[in-house]
Protein backbone atom coordinates (compact mmCIF):
# COMPACT_ATOMS: atom_id res chain seq x y z
CA UNK A 1 0.00 0.00 0.00
CA UNK A 2 1.44 3.26 -0.69
CA UNK A 3 2.34 5.64 2.21
CA UNK A 4 -0.63 8.07 2.56
CA UNK A 5 -1.25 11.40 4.89
CA UNK A 6 -4.23 11.08 7.57
CA UNK A 7 -6.41 13.91 8.92
CA UNK A 8 -9.49 13.64 10.49
CA UNK A 9 -12.49 16.42 9.79
CA UNK A 10 -14.79 18.25 12.84
CA UNK A 11 -17.94 18.70 10.99
CA UNK A 12 -18.62 18.47 7.18
CA UNK A 13 -17.35 21.69 6.05
CA UNK A 14 -13.88 20.79 7.48
CA UNK A 15 -13.90 17.63 5.52
CA UNK A 16 -13.99 19.69 2.32
CA UNK A 17 -11.95 22.27 3.43
CA UNK A 18 -9.24 19.50 3.87
CA UNK A 19 -9.65 17.25 0.55
CA UNK A 20 -8.94 20.12 -1.42
CA UNK A 21 -6.43 21.44 0.96
CA UNK A 22 -2.25 21.35 -0.12
CA UNK A 23 -1.77 18.36 -1.79
CA UNK A 24 -5.38 17.07 -1.60
CA UNK A 25 -7.61 17.16 -4.22
CA UNK A 26 -8.03 14.52 -7.10
CA UNK A 27 -5.83 12.82 -4.57
CA UNK A 28 -7.63 12.27 -1.60
CA UNK A 29 -10.83 10.72 -0.56
CA UNK A 30 -13.07 10.40 2.35
CA UNK A 31 -12.66 7.38 4.95
CA UNK A 32 -15.81 6.37 7.19
CA UNK A 33 -16.41 2.48 7.69
CA UNK A 34 -13.81 1.94 4.99
CA UNK A 35 -14.86 -1.12 3.55
CA UNK A 36 -14.55 -0.63 0.33
CA UNK A 37 -11.56 1.52 0.10
CA UNK A 38 -9.03 0.19 2.07
CA UNK A 39 -9.55 -3.16 0.09
CA UNK A 40 -8.87 -1.15 -2.85
CA UNK A 41 -5.79 0.69 -1.43
CA UNK A 42 -4.40 -2.45 -0.19
CA UNK A 43 -4.65 -3.57 -3.65
CA UNK A 44 -3.48 -1.22 -5.46
CA UNK A 45 -6.45 -0.07 -7.60
CA UNK A 46 -6.75 3.37 -5.67
CA UNK A 47 -3.71 5.41 -4.06
CA UNK A 48 -5.05 8.56 -2.35
CA UNK A 49 -2.39 10.46 -1.09
CA UNK A 50 -4.93 11.89 1.64
CA UNK A 51 -7.27 10.04 3.36
CA UNK A 52 -10.09 12.81 5.33
CA UNK A 53 -11.41 10.65 8.12
CA UNK A 54 -14.87 11.86 8.13
CA UNK A 55 -16.04 9.20 11.42
CA UNK A 56 -16.20 12.45 13.83
CA UNK A 57 -19.55 14.03 11.76
CA UNK A 58 -21.77 10.71 13.12
CA UNK A 59 -22.92 13.30 15.93
CA UNK A 60 -24.48 15.40 13.76
CA UNK A 61 -24.73 12.63 10.20
CA UNK A 62 -25.46 9.38 11.52
CA UNK A 63 -29.22 10.14 12.80
CA UNK A 64 -32.64 8.74 11.36
CA UNK A 65 -35.29 11.27 11.80
CA UNK A 66 -38.56 9.92 10.34
CA UNK A 67 -41.89 12.05 10.04
CA UNK A 68 -45.14 12.19 8.19
CA UNK A 69 -43.48 13.18 4.89
CA UNK A 70 -40.76 10.60 4.90
CA UNK A 71 -37.36 10.19 6.69
CA UNK A 72 -34.10 11.46 6.36
CA UNK A 73 -31.19 9.82 7.20
CA UNK A 74 -27.36 10.57 8.16
CA UNK A 75 -25.33 9.31 5.21
CA UNK A 76 -23.15 8.46 8.29
CA UNK A 77 -25.83 5.86 10.18
CA UNK A 78 -24.54 1.92 9.29
CA UNK A 79 -26.46 -0.48 7.95
CA UNK A 80 -27.40 -2.36 10.73
CA UNK A 81 -28.44 0.83 12.45
CA UNK A 82 -31.12 1.56 9.41
CA UNK A 83 -31.79 -1.90 8.54
CA UNK A 84 -32.77 -2.51 12.45
CA UNK A 85 -35.01 0.82 12.70
CA UNK A 86 -38.46 0.14 13.34
CA UNK A 87 -40.12 2.14 11.30
CA UNK A 88 -37.68 1.70 8.46
CA UNK A 89 -38.69 -1.80 8.74
CA UNK A 90 -42.72 -0.75 8.79
CA UNK A 91 -42.48 1.46 6.21
CA UNK A 92 -40.17 1.13 3.76
CA UNK A 93 -39.43 -3.01 3.83
CA UNK A 94 -37.65 -2.94 0.67
CA UNK A 95 -34.71 -0.77 2.10
CA UNK A 96 -34.16 -2.91 5.57
CA UNK A 97 -34.22 -5.60 3.35
CA UNK A 98 -31.80 -4.92 0.82
CA UNK A 99 -29.49 -3.77 4.03
CA UNK A 100 -30.28 -7.22 5.63
CA UNK A 101 -28.89 -9.09 2.28
CA UNK A 102 -25.70 -6.92 1.70
CA UNK A 103 -22.14 -7.73 2.85
CA UNK A 104 -21.78 -9.58 6.14
CA UNK A 105 -23.07 -8.70 9.58
CA UNK A 106 -19.36 -7.72 10.54
CA UNK A 107 -19.50 -5.27 7.34
CA UNK A 108 -22.98 -3.71 7.80
CA UNK A 109 -21.96 -3.02 11.87
CA UNK A 110 -19.27 -0.61 10.14
CA UNK A 111 -19.80 0.03 6.45
CA UNK A 112 -21.88 3.65 6.38
CA UNK A 113 -24.68 4.51 4.10
CA UNK A 114 -22.88 7.36 2.23
CA UNK A 115 -20.01 4.45 1.73
CA UNK A 116 -22.87 1.83 0.93
CA UNK A 117 -23.99 4.23 -2.34
CA UNK A 118 -20.60 4.93 -3.70
CA UNK A 119 -18.95 1.82 -3.68
CA UNK A 120 -17.17 0.53 -7.04
CA UNK A 121 -17.53 -2.55 -9.29
CA UNK A 122 -16.22 -6.08 -8.35
CA UNK A 123 -15.71 -6.65 -11.49
CA UNK A 124 -12.28 -8.75 -11.23
CA UNK A 125 -10.35 -6.90 -14.01
CA UNK A 126 -10.96 -3.42 -12.37
CA UNK A 127 -9.72 -5.26 -9.07
CA UNK A 128 -6.79 -6.65 -11.19
CA UNK A 129 -3.84 -3.70 -11.64
CA UNK A 130 -2.60 -5.54 -14.22
CA UNK A 131 -5.39 -5.96 -16.33
CA UNK A 132 -6.17 -3.19 -18.39
CA UNK A 133 -9.38 -1.49 -17.44
CA UNK A 134 -10.70 2.03 -18.60
CA UNK A 135 -12.59 2.50 -14.92
CA UNK A 136 -9.51 2.53 -13.48
CA UNK A 137 -7.08 3.86 -16.31
CA UNK A 138 -9.22 5.97 -19.19
CA UNK A 139 -7.83 4.64 -22.85
CA UNK A 140 -6.22 1.02 -21.48
CA UNK A 141 -9.01 -0.73 -22.88
CA UNK A 142 -11.69 -3.00 -21.09
CA UNK A 143 -10.37 -6.49 -20.62
CA UNK A 144 -13.62 -8.05 -19.33
CA UNK A 145 -15.06 -7.66 -22.86
CA UNK A 146 -13.96 -10.79 -24.83
CA UNK A 147 -13.04 -12.04 -21.00
CA UNK A 148 -14.84 -13.50 -18.06
CA UNK A 149 -18.16 -11.68 -18.00
CA UNK A 150 -20.88 -14.16 -15.96
CA UNK A 151 -21.45 -11.64 -13.43
CA UNK A 152 -21.17 -8.52 -15.22
CA UNK A 153 -24.09 -6.18 -16.53
CA UNK A 154 -26.79 -6.62 -19.39
CA UNK A 155 -27.43 -3.35 -19.49
CA UNK A 156 -26.39 0.34 -19.45
CA UNK A 157 -23.09 -0.86 -20.83
CA UNK A 158 -20.98 0.60 -23.72
CA UNK A 159 -17.97 -0.24 -25.98
CA UNK A 160 -15.67 0.99 -22.90
CA UNK A 161 -16.93 -0.64 -19.99
CA UNK A 162 -19.16 -3.52 -19.09
CA UNK A 163 -18.86 -3.55 -15.01
CA UNK A 164 -22.00 -4.01 -13.25
CA UNK A 165 -23.00 -1.63 -10.11
CA UNK A 166 -22.45 -4.24 -6.76
CA UNK A 167 -25.05 -2.40 -4.41
CA UNK A 168 -28.33 -3.77 -2.81
CA UNK A 169 -29.54 -0.61 -1.56
CA UNK A 170 -29.39 1.93 -4.35
CA UNK A 171 -31.69 -0.63 -5.97
CA UNK A 172 -34.02 0.08 -3.65
CA UNK A 173 -34.13 3.46 -3.19
CA UNK A 174 -34.47 4.31 -6.53
CA UNK A 175 -37.28 2.38 -6.78
CA UNK A 176 -38.76 4.79 -3.57
CA UNK A 177 -38.02 7.91 -5.11
CA UNK A 178 -35.17 8.68 -2.57
CA UNK A 179 -32.72 11.75 -2.66
CA UNK A 180 -29.26 12.36 -1.45
CA UNK A 181 -28.09 15.29 0.17
CA UNK A 182 -24.94 16.60 -1.04
CA UNK A 183 -22.52 19.25 0.89
CA UNK A 184 -20.62 21.37 -2.13
CA UNK A 185 -17.00 22.16 -2.29
CA UNK A 186 -18.34 25.74 -1.74
CA UNK A 187 -20.41 25.02 0.95
CA UNK A 188 -23.45 25.21 -0.95
CA UNK A 189 -26.25 22.36 -0.69
CA UNK A 190 -27.52 20.91 -3.52
CA UNK A 191 -30.26 17.50 -3.63
CA UNK A 192 -30.45 14.86 -6.08
CA UNK A 193 -32.13 11.83 -6.79
CA UNK A 194 -30.74 8.80 -6.00
CA UNK A 195 -31.56 7.59 -9.82
CA UNK A 196 -29.22 10.09 -11.18
CA UNK A 197 -26.47 9.83 -8.86
CA UNK A 198 -24.93 6.82 -10.60
CA UNK A 199 -23.58 7.50 -14.72
CA UNK A 200 -23.81 5.11 -17.57
CA UNK A 201 -20.03 4.30 -18.32
CA UNK A 202 -20.11 5.86 -21.86
CA UNK A 203 -16.79 7.16 -22.97
CA UNK A 204 -15.74 7.77 -19.65
CA UNK A 205 -15.82 4.74 -17.55
CA UNK A 206 -13.73 5.94 -14.52
CA UNK A 207 -16.52 8.63 -13.98
CA UNK A 208 -18.87 7.07 -12.01
CA UNK A 209 -21.02 9.72 -10.29
CA UNK A 210 -22.68 12.72 -10.62
CA UNK A 211 -20.27 14.17 -7.58
CA UNK A 212 -18.00 16.79 -8.16
CA UNK A 213 -14.42 15.73 -6.73
CA UNK A 214 -15.13 16.56 -2.80
CA UNK A 215 -18.69 16.98 -2.56
CA UNK A 216 -19.85 15.01 0.72
CA UNK A 217 -23.06 12.99 0.48
CA UNK A 218 -24.71 14.02 4.04
CA UNK A 219 -27.59 12.66 4.18
CA UNK A 220 -30.50 10.23 2.31
CA UNK A 221 -33.93 10.84 2.32
CA UNK A 222 -36.96 8.89 1.29
CA UNK A 223 -40.49 10.24 0.43
CA UNK A 224 -43.47 8.86 2.23
CA UNK A 225 -45.02 7.58 -0.96
CA UNK A 226 -47.87 6.57 0.72
CA UNK A 227 -47.62 2.76 -1.07
CA UNK A 228 -49.02 -0.39 -0.11
CA UNK A 229 -46.28 -2.19 -0.42
CA UNK A 230 -42.64 -2.12 -1.32
CA UNK A 231 -40.16 -5.21 -1.36
CA UNK A 232 -36.43 -6.28 -2.31
CA UNK A 233 -35.71 -9.68 -4.16
CA UNK A 234 -32.05 -10.64 -4.70
CA UNK A 235 -30.71 -13.88 -6.40
CA UNK A 236 -26.97 -15.09 -5.76
CA UNK A 237 -24.78 -17.77 -6.11
CA UNK A 238 -25.01 -18.09 -1.99
CA UNK A 239 -27.52 -17.12 0.49
CA UNK A 240 -25.13 -15.06 2.75
CA UNK A 241 -21.80 -12.61 1.61
CA UNK A 242 -22.73 -12.97 -1.88
CA UNK A 243 -23.42 -9.81 -4.59
CA UNK A 244 -26.31 -10.06 -7.19
CA UNK A 245 -26.33 -11.97 -10.13
CA UNK A 246 -29.80 -9.92 -10.19
CA UNK A 247 -32.12 -8.33 -8.10
CA UNK A 248 -35.32 -6.10 -7.89
CA UNK A 249 -37.08 -3.46 -6.13
CA UNK A 250 -40.61 -2.77 -6.46
CA UNK A 251 -43.21 0.16 -4.51
CA UNK A 252 -46.81 -0.34 -5.43
CA UNK A 253 -49.65 1.65 -4.77
CA UNK A 254 -52.90 -0.25 -5.29
CA UNK A 255 -56.65 1.54 -6.21
CA UNK A 256 -59.54 -0.52 -6.39
CA UNK A 257 -56.91 -3.85 -7.46
CA UNK A 258 -55.05 -2.35 -9.68
CA UNK A 259 -51.94 -0.77 -10.13
CA UNK A 260 -52.25 3.26 -9.32
CA UNK A 261 -48.33 4.10 -9.53
CA UNK A 262 -45.20 1.75 -9.66
CA UNK A 263 -41.57 1.82 -9.21
CA UNK A 264 -39.47 -0.71 -10.41
CA UNK A 265 -35.52 -1.22 -9.99
CA UNK A 266 -32.83 -3.41 -10.75
CA UNK A 267 -29.43 -4.50 -9.75
CA UNK A 268 -26.60 -6.61 -10.64
CA UNK A 269 -27.82 -6.66 -14.21
CA UNK A 270 -26.54 -2.90 -15.07
CA UNK A 271 -24.06 -0.78 -15.17
CA UNK A 272 -25.43 1.36 -12.72
CA UNK A 273 -28.66 1.05 -10.63
CA UNK A 274 -31.53 0.73 -13.18
CA UNK A 275 -34.96 2.06 -13.45
CA UNK A 276 -37.32 0.39 -15.45
CA UNK A 277 -39.73 3.24 -16.40
CA UNK A 278 -41.29 1.43 -19.43
CA UNK A 279 -42.18 -1.51 -17.37
CA UNK A 280 -43.97 0.59 -15.07
CA UNK A 281 -45.79 2.55 -17.29
CA UNK A 282 -47.35 -0.07 -18.76
CA UNK A 283 -48.53 -1.78 -15.29
CA UNK A 284 -50.13 1.39 -14.29
CA UNK A 285 -53.86 0.51 -14.36
CA UNK A 286 -53.88 -2.88 -14.97
CA UNK A 287 -53.97 -5.75 -12.22
CA UNK A 288 -51.20 -7.11 -11.16
CA UNK A 289 -51.49 -11.10 -12.12
CA UNK A 290 -49.29 -13.45 -13.44
CA UNK A 291 -50.12 -12.29 -17.20
CA UNK A 292 -49.15 -8.59 -16.67
CA UNK A 293 -45.96 -9.02 -14.18
CA UNK A 294 -44.62 -11.71 -17.09
CA UNK A 295 -45.68 -8.08 -19.43
CA UNK A 296 -43.85 -6.17 -17.57
CA UNK A 297 -40.60 -8.43 -16.54
CA UNK A 298 -39.89 -8.39 -19.99
CA UNK A 299 -39.69 -4.76 -20.52
CA UNK A 300 -37.67 -4.54 -17.71
CA UNK A 301 -35.25 -6.85 -19.78
CA UNK A 302 -35.47 -4.83 -22.77
CA UNK A 303 -32.58 -3.81 -24.82
CA UNK A 304 -29.85 -5.89 -22.88
CA UNK A 305 -26.75 -6.43 -24.36
CA UNK A 306 -24.86 -10.30 -24.04
CA UNK A 307 -22.42 -12.96 -24.77
CA UNK A 308 -22.13 -16.18 -24.20
CA UNK A 309 -21.65 -16.17 -20.39
CA UNK A 310 -24.10 -13.30 -19.52
CA UNK A 311 -27.14 -14.58 -21.85
CA UNK A 312 -28.19 -16.73 -18.63
CA UNK A 313 -28.99 -13.36 -16.63
CA UNK A 314 -31.65 -11.47 -18.85
CA UNK A 315 -33.84 -15.21 -18.00
CA UNK A 316 -32.65 -14.83 -14.61
CA UNK A 317 -33.69 -10.76 -14.51
CA UNK A 318 -36.76 -11.63 -16.06
CA UNK A 319 -38.01 -14.15 -13.55
CA UNK A 320 -36.62 -12.37 -10.43
CA UNK A 321 -38.80 -9.35 -11.86
CA UNK A 322 -41.75 -11.51 -12.33
CA UNK A 323 -40.84 -12.79 -9.04
CA UNK A 324 -40.78 -9.88 -6.84
CA UNK A 325 -44.09 -8.78 -8.61
CA UNK A 326 -45.82 -11.37 -7.81
CA UNK A 327 -44.78 -11.66 -4.30
CA UNK A 328 -45.36 -7.64 -3.76
CA UNK A 329 -49.14 -8.44 -4.94
CA UNK A 330 -49.85 -10.41 -2.50
CA UNK A 331 -48.02 -9.04 0.57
Amino acid sequence: MKPFTLERASDATDAVRRFHGPGGGPRSAYHAGGTTLVDLMQLGVMAPDRLVDILDLRTAHAGVAVDAQGVTIGALATMSEVAAHPEIRARWPAVASALDQAASAQLRNVATLGGNLLQRTRCTYFRDRHSPCNKREPGAGCAAIGGQTRELAVLGTSPHCIANYPGDLAVALVALDATVNILGVDGAERTLPVEALHRAPGDRPDVETMLAPGELITAVSIPDGAWDTSLYLKVRDRASYAFALASAAVAIRFEQGRVADVRIALGGLATRPWRCREAENALRGRSLDASSAEACAALCLKGSEVDEERAFKVELGRRTVLRTLLRAGQS
